[in-house]
């Protein structure tokens, strides 16, 4: 807590829809009033940034673009607001002294100053996946030793959060994670081998960035929610279920043994579960749409289709493999990402190049550290990228 009483917050990933959605809930709960904004982060939205952290008064601005450092300098010359670029200086907004930091940063770019921050003892707010798909246990570990508490913000697993009883762990039976099945969940493989990324980024429910949408509609992002959710809960492999629900009012469930079911059900809005991890213990009210259950009607679920959707398939290959596994399919997907969004290949591919890179690395071994992690996300990497382009010089 700042000296005027003040919470200390951080946001990692402020120009993305976590980071703008997380700077509307700190408006509806006093703003400059009530917090102090030590640092936030971007990446090539040099402009958003800019007013961004003129508006909340932001003491630190950092684009991860090196190149970017000049227009960054340029945009915020006057208002007293220090400024940096790259990796290191990532971290080092991490670094800073602050209560609470939310980890908004996509991909495996998010994972060092998100540790940065963990170890300082900050509590995590966490949205970015590939800290736990990549890391987890030694993430976990950070987390622990730094003494601060890791808050899940996906909408998922903050609905878990949400309905795991106080002291009832041993109880659990099992956790449901809901899918949407995003906007091919009836369409055919043959359909979906066509498709474009500008297709493919339109979610039916939720608003939200290139990577997390495309992620949707490929069931990518809920492979690693599966993987993620292992770490956040402690769970055995075979405790994690994944069902379809097309109108993503029910975030999650936990079941437990006595057959009871608890569920958390709220309109698609991720600035209920922002506004919870902002606030946890305690709730307070947002200004976000009420469910109207008599306009609902209606629930829906359905099982996933893992022949269609073979991301979750290979989730469970990867918590069965154990090691590193999840960094690896998490580095080689993200590559897979890159190549589909740029028409090297198809949407079908990023899910048959991510298994064969997994399948390829099965024996790398164990992540002891976190160079272990970074090693093998590198080797994935490498190795997808050397397989896409035999396939295009194949082609």
């Amino acid at each position: 807590m700042a000296e005027t009483g003040k919470r200390r917050i951080s946001i990692l990933g402020s120009t993305g829809s976590i980071g703008v959605n997380t700077l509307d809930v700190v408006n509806q709960l006093g703003g400059r009033e009530a917090f102090e904004i030590v640092a936030i982060t971007g990446n090539s939205n040099i402009a958003l940034l800019a007013d961004q952290a003129k508006a909340c008064g932001a003491k630190l601005a950092v684009t991860a673009d090196d190149r970017q450092y000049a227009a960054l300098k340029d945009a915020l010359a006057g208002s007293g607001i220090e400024v940096a670029a790259g990796r290191e200086a990532l971290i080092e907004a991490g670094a800073r002294p602050s209560d609470w930091v939310m980890a908004a940063i996509v991909g495996t770019a998010g994972l060092a100053p998100t540790l940065a921050a963990a170890k300082r003892g900050a509590d995590i707010a966490l949205a970015n996946k590939e800290c736990l798909v990549s890391a987890g246990e030694l993430f976990v570990k950070a987390v622990a030793e730094g003494g601060g508490r890791l808050i899940p913000v996906d909408s998922e697993h903050s609905a878990i959060f949400q309905s795991l009883e106080d002291d009832q762990h041993h109880a659990v039976e099992r956790i449901v994670l809901t899918a949407s099945g995003g906007p091919f969940r009836t369409w055919t493989r043959e359909q979906m081998a066509g498709v474009t990324a500008d297709i493919a980024r339109a979610h039916p429910n939720w608003s939200m960035g290139l990577k997390i949408s495309i992620g949707s509609a490929s069931m990518f992002n809920k492979a690693l929610e599966m993987i993620e959710a292992k770490h956040l809960f402690d769970l055995r492999p075979d405790q994690i279920e994944v069902i379809v629900h097309p109108q993503s009012v029910i975030h999650s469930m936990v079941g437990y043994a006595d057959g009871s079911v608890l569920a958390q059900l709220g309109c698609p809005d991720m600035r209920t579960a922002i506004g919870y991890a902002l606030t946890y213990p305690n709730r307070t009210k947002l200004d976000v749409e009420r469910l109207d259950f008599a306009k609902l009607a209606r629930l829906d679920f359905e099982a996933p289709d893992e022949v269609r959707f073979p991301a979750l398939r290979l989730a469970r290959t990867a918590l069965e493999r154990g090691g590193v596994q999840g960094a690896v399919m998490n580095a080689a997907e993200e590559i897979a990402f890159h190549a589909f969004c740029a028409g090297r290949i198809g949407f079908l591919n990023m899910a048959d190049i991510a298994e064969q890179v997994m399948d390829e690395m099965v024996g790398f071994g164990a992540a002891m550290t976190m160079d272990d992690v970074f090693a093998a996300d590198a080797e994935a990497r490498r190795r997808a990228g050397d397989i896409i382009a035999q396939r295009e010089m194949a082609a």
